[in-house]
């Protein structure tokens, strides 16, 4: 796989936005990728140097549409990354904090 396949979009919430001044982003990533692909995903794609990373596979929520039978939305993977003290910040969540 390859960067743009592994990272599928940032994860956008107040929870998720707290951490970018301490230089930690979350991921929406393939479920199917590993610790190791997304920090080499993230790092090719932002140019920037990971140090860890977490990983949280998300169930899909149960729901209902007009009283009719229960579904599920579709599960995720999450990733929670923290890079180095000194790499730079990724560009695109500065807008953000």
């Amino acid at each position: 796989m390859i960067a743009e396949d592994i990272i599928i979009k940032p994860a956008l919430s107040e929870k998720s936005t707290l951490g970018v001044n301490d230089k930690k982003y979350v991921f929406y990533v393939d479920p199917r990728a590993d610790k190791t692909q997304i920090k080499a995903a993230v790092e090719k794609a932002f140019g920037v140097e990971v140090e860890s990373v977490h990983t949280v596979n998300v169930r899909g929520k149960q729901k209902r549409r007009n009283g009719g039978p229960k579904g599920y939305t579709a599960k995720r993977k999450k990733a929670y990354v923290k890079l180095t003290a000194a790499s730079k910040a990724i560009a695109f969540f500065d807008t953000l904090s």
